[in-house]
C-alpha cells in the first residue's frame, strides 16, 4: 500500500434531524481504486461534499492529501478531479475547448488534450460543440476534464450510470490507467459488477452506516455460506453439488475420466452480499 491521501475518522453528518452518516471511518491510498457502495440516498454523495469541502461535517475529522478538508483550498483542489451529477459542461464551446480552457486554469500543456481525447474516443468530434454529444460522449468529456491535470485524487460519483456498455468499458480502462499512475480513486456506484471488476477495497454503505468494508472477495467469501459447485459434463449435463464429501469423490472420478467440461465455485455476488448484510436491494 502507499501513502494515504484519504482518511475519514469517525464521521458524522446530519441535516436537522436527520442522519445521512454515522460515524464512518475508512482511509484509501494512492494507486487504490476504493469503491464506496449504496442504494441512492445511502450518503455516498454527501461524503463526496465532505471530503471536497463542499459540505461541513457534523463531527469527526476528515483528511485529504493530508490537510483537514475544513482547510481545503486552491493549492489542493489542484490536485483533485472530481466527476458528479453536477458537473456540467460549456454546450457552447467545442470539446476542444471545453478542455483548453480548463488546460490553461490548471497549467497543463495543450498537447496533452489531443493525447487524451485520443484515449477517451473523442479525437474525431474535438471541433463538434459540446451540447451536441450524445450522453456517453458528454460523460467521456466530463471525465476527461477532470483527469487533464493528472490529479492525485479523483473523486467519481456514479460515473458510469445510465450509459452503454462500450462507453463504461472505455472509462474502466481509463480508471485502471490512473490508478497504475498512483492517483487515488474513490468510487460511489450502486453497480457491484462494476465494483467487484475495479476496486481494490469497498465500503458497503446502508442508512448512512458503513455494514462492511474489505476487498470484494474477501466479502464474497466471508457470506459463502452454502458452498456449491456448478459442473458441466461432456454429455453437455448440467449439475450443482453440494460441498460434501461425495461430490467431491464424484468429481474427482469425472475428472479422471476426462468427464468433466467446466467447473464453478458458487460464492455471492456483491449485490447478494449487500442484500444479506442489509436485507434491503440496491436501487
Amino acid at each position: 500500500m502507499g501513502k494515504k491521501l484519504i482518511q475519514v475518522e469517525h464521521v458524522s453528518k446530519k441535516f436537522k434531524d436527520e442522519s445521512a452518516l454515522k460515524d464512518i471511518s475508512f482511509s484509501v491510498h494512492e494507486g487504490e481504486i476504493f469503491g464506496f457502495l449504496g442504494p441512492s440516498g445511502s450518503g455516498k454523495t454527501t461524503t463526496i461534499k465532505i471530503l471536497t469541502g463542499q459540505l461541513a461535517q457534523t463531527s469527526g475529522q476528515a483528511f485529504v492529501l493530508g490537510k483537514p478538508v475544513e482547510q481545503i483550498d486552491e493549492s489542493i483542489y489542484e490536485q483533485l478531479g472530481i466527476v458528479t451529477d453536477n458537473s456540467g459542461l460549456y454546450e457552447k464551446l467545442t470539446v476542444y475547448h471545453n478542455l483548453s480552457i480548463f488546460a490553461k486554469l490548471l497549467h497543463v500543456e495543450k498537447e496533452r488534450i489531443d493525447n487524451l481525447l485520443e484515449k477517451v474516443g473523442l479525437f474525431e468530434h474535438k471541433n463538434k460543440k459540446a451540447g451536441n454529444l450524445s450522453k456517453g460522449m458528454k460523460q467521456r468529456l466530463i471525465l476527461s476534464r477532470a483527469i487533464l491535470h493528472q490529479p492525485k485524487v479523483l473523486f467519481l460519483d456514479e460515473p458510469t450510470s445510465g450509459l452503454d456498455p462500450v462507453t463504461s468499458e472505455a472509462i474502466h480502462s481509463l480508471l485502471e490507467e490512473l490508478k497504475e499512475m498512483g492517483t487515488a480513486i474513490f468510487l460511489t456506484t450502486h453497480n457491484m459488477e462494476e465494483a467487484a471488476k475495479l476496486c481494490d477495497h469497498v465500503a458497503l454503505l446502508n442508512d448512512g452506516l458503513i455494514v462492511e468494508h474489505d476487498t470484494p472477495k474477501a466479502l464474497t467469501l466471508k457470506y459463502n455460506q452454502d458452498k456449491r459447485y456448478q459442473i458441466l459434463l461432456k454429455n453437455e449435463k448440467e449439475l450443482l453439488l453440494p460441498h460434501t464429501t461425495e461430490s467431491i469423490e464424484q468429481i474427482n472420478d469425472w475428472l479422471r475420466n476426462d468427464e468433466l467440461m467446466t467447473i464453478h465455485s458458487c460464492e455471492p455476488n456483491l449485490e447478494k452480499v449487500f442484500l444479506e448484510v442489509t436485507g434491503r436491494e440496491l436501487i
